[in-house]
């Protein structure tokens, strides 16, 4: 008799259980997690991204192939390059493929073999790594955005490729790069290269790419990186503070900088001084000031030490960021805006804390609204190619699954030692 009560109270209990587990099942399933929805949105963005890569490994403006093209999408270039081939690489790189693994490790194999084919046919002198030009994101963000573009992934892939011979032809790859940059950076600190709508992303771009080279070991001028944040210190600093931060495009569309002369620029670590002759353009030449302090923001706040120093100009651009007319930019998301958001999202996740938390909350909202049902983004102006905005998005949407500390604070000895 008791073994039949225990029986039936056992019996009981697994009813209960099966029905508070199917109870929750079902909740989940009608309600997925923040994290859930995330997930699902990554996977379709590089699903996408997989299945539009063309025959030659790389990626251009709407797709890897014609037949991708969205019809009546006017293209500034029909075929691949490298530009959208690296920052789609980087995409897939970050979502936990490699060249040797991953469910689309292939896929990266292939676009690391287009990109570095291009890089070693490019000369040794000037500062392009391909000779396809007019290409969109060339128009948008400068001619050299392929080099910098390449030069970061190479930089994350470094060490990564799966045997010897493979890693040391990107750390060649990379160190050519660099090498560029390093002779090409403008008298004023920055890379604002004339030619594109707002060229101060490809100065964030490639300043980004001289940090992570350097985590990496390489022997990087430290000039060059000075130079680059003495820059961003004087544009980002207030007018009449000694810098000339509202002269240069903080949302005038030009001043000093697109006219003449950019000023003065005093170094923080010295007295020392220096005026660059003639910008080639303003800091940010389409007069947007969010791109302008989304560069600001990311080159200033990549250390605990940084944070520190540039804690006033930091604070200001994080009240900024509360307001919605400053976030939206040129008044549309467009491909400047999803790369603006990309840098912001780097740098308020490395300090962590309510600031990061607002807007990584109100970006993903945004993101998950904005993608489309095939899977992709597109920009609403300028940038509207659906790879570069598509990667942009999924990047963005990765950052608070990466680690917050900055790769080259943790291996600033091993650099150094290089």
């Amino acid at each position: 008799m008791r073994s039949k009560r225990i029986r039936v109270l056992a019996t009981c209990i697994a009813a209960v259980a099966i029905g508070v587990y199917a109870e929750t099942t079902l909740s989940r399933e009608k309600t997925p997690s923040k994290d859930d929805a995330v997930s699902i949105a990554v996977a379709k963005g590089e699903k996408w991204l997989v299945s539009v890569q063309g025959k030659d490994g790389g990626w251009g403006q709407d797709g890897g192939e014609t037949s991708y093209v969205r019809q009546g999408e006017r293209l500034e270039s029909t075929g691949n390059d490298v530009a959208n081939t690296a920052v789609a690489a980087e995409a897939l790189l970050h979502t936990g493929n490699t060249p040797n693994a991953g469910p689309y490790r292939e896929s990266v194999q292939r676009a690391v073999r287009f990109i570095l084919a291009h890089v070693d046919r490019s000369p040794a002198e000037g500062l392009a790594v391909t000779d396809v030009m007019g290409t969109q994101i060339q128009r948008k963000l400068g001619p050299y955005i392929d080099t910098f573009l390449t030069s970061k992934l190479l930089a994350e892939l470094d060490g990564q490729m799966g045997d010897a011979q493979a890693n040391l032809r990107v750390r060649r790859s990379l160190e050519k790069c660099v090498a560029k940059i390093e002779k090409n950076q403008l008298k004023d600190g920055s890379w604002n290269v004339a030619g594109g709508w707002a060229p101060i992303l490809g100065t964030s771009l490639a300043s980004q790419t001289l940090y992570a080279a350097q985590a990496k070991g390489l022997a990087v001028a430290p000039r060059a990186m000075a130079r680059v944040d003495t820059y961003t210190m004087a544009t980002a600093m207030p007018a009449g503070a000694g810098g000339t931060g509202a002269s240069i495009g903080a949302g005038s569309g030009g001043g000093a900088g697109a006219k003449g002369m950019v000023g003065p620029i005093v170094s923080s670590d010295s007295v020392r001084s220096f005026s660059a002759p003639r910008a080639e353009v303003s800091a940010v030449s389409a007069g947007v000031p969010l791109y302008k302090r989304a560069q600001e923001m990311e080159q200033l706040s990549r250390t605990d030490a940084d944070r520190k120093k540039n804690a006033t100009t930091i604070n200001a651009i994080e009240k900024e960021l509360s307001n919605p007319r400053f976030v939206a930019g040129f008044g549309s998301v467009g491909g400047e805006e999803f790369f603006s958001y990309l840098n912001i999202s780097d740098s308020l996740h490395r300090a962590g804390g309510e600031p990061w938390h607002k807007w990584n909350g109100e970006m993903t909202a945004k993101l998950l609204t904005m993608q489309n049902e095939d899977g992709t983004w597109a920009g609403h102006h300028c940038i509207t190619g659906r790879v570069a905005v598509t990667s942009a998005a999924i990047l963005m949407l990765m950052v608070d699954r990466e680690p917050a500390v900055p790769a080259a604070s943790a291996n600033s000895t091993s650099a150094k030692r290089k």
